[in-house]
């Protein structure tokens, strides 16, 4: 076995966490990964991985080990793309992420419409709300929300959303609109658990931060149940104001404090630094941005008393 396959029978152990699932991603059998470990540290000269019935973690030298097979291994692939032409036709496996709602309402139309158009290319779509690492996870283009903590990316800003307030006109005329964040202490909160956007509520008032804690009597872990319950007129939530465009267009759901709300959080889509970047890549965040770019409901809105 040569030096690249062990590294990628490596990689896959420890990003399986595992030697079977490693050996199920890679289509090979148990003994073979068990082998190609052992004959990796004899050579080596020094232990990779700790292992025991129920964990596998990795030694300071096999984290650093596994830094450069990535680095190694991407190369590889890198020269392997180039080679096959990659660099100039939209071709091979691509992986974006995005939230699961955003995913669900904007990124997937766009998705199909790409296929539609580069039928070279087949796409992955992770969408998840948790900030997904790149280069851990494998992703070739991400849509972030919110302020961005990762460095070495190219970022291309696409919009903005708000975080706001809304219920259901029928819950404010039973209970009143309220005319200052404090009066949410009084109010039936709905909060989703879902994303640290919208479980810290945060506000403004000209210019100076208001900072208030609420006690949700009811806690949902996905932003589609918070945003159902609001609708049927329990009480109040905090969505970004994507997420209820169509139901406020319908005049389910009605926003309330937007003199208070927050500035505005950016919407970027996000892909690796590189000097050569794969056709495939280039051609997808062109088509993301593009039709990102062109949404309406993507657009800060001026803020109003209410």
């Amino acid at each position: 076995m040569d030096r690249f396959q062990e590294m990628q029978i490596f990689l896959a152990v420890a990003e399986e966490e595992g030697f079977a699932a490693a050996a199920r991603r890679l289509k090979i059998s148990p003994p073979s990964v068990t082998r190609a470990i052992a004959a990796m540290e004899e050579r080596i000269g020094t232990q990779l991985m700790s292992r025991t019935t129920r964990s596998l973690h990795l030694s300071e030298a096999g984290q650093r080990y596994l830094e450069d097979c990535r680095r190694i291994l991407g190369e590889v692939e890198e020269a392997e793309e180039a080679a096959a032409g990659s660099y100039t036709i939209p071709c091979g496996h691509l992986t974006v992420t995005a939230s699961v709602l955003f995913g669900e309402l904007f990124v997937a139309p766009i998705l199909v419409d790409y296929m539609d158009r580069f039928p070279s290319v087949y796409l992955n779509a992770l969408m998840v709300d948790r900030v997904v690492s790149m280069a851990d996870e494998g992703i070739d283009v991400a849509i972030r929300i919110g302020h961005l903590r990762e460095n070495g990316q190219h970022a291309i800003p696409v919009g903005e959303v708000r975080q706001v307030i809304c219920g259901a006109p029928a819950y404010f005329e039973k209970h009143g609109r309220p005319q200052h964040p404090e009066a949410l202490s009084e109010a039936n909160i709905v909060m989703s658990s879902a994303s640290h956007l919208l479980s810290d509520w945060q506000f403004e008032n000209n210019g100076d931060a208001l900072s208030f804690r609420f006690d949700p009597r009811l806690m949902v872990s996905s932003n589609a149940a918070a945003i159902s319950i609001a609708c049927r007129g329990w009480g109040v939530t905090r969505v970004l104001s994507y997420q209820v465009a169509s139901h406020i267009e319908a005049g389910e759901l009605e926003v309330v404090l937007q003199a208070f709300e927050p500035p505005a959080l950016p919407i970027h889509v996000v892909y690796p630094k590189s000097n050569r970047v794969p056709a495939k890549v280039r051609t997808f965040v062109d088509f993301l941005a593009e039709r990102l770019g062109a949404d309406p409901a993507l657009k800060p809105v001026a803020k109003s008393r209410g």
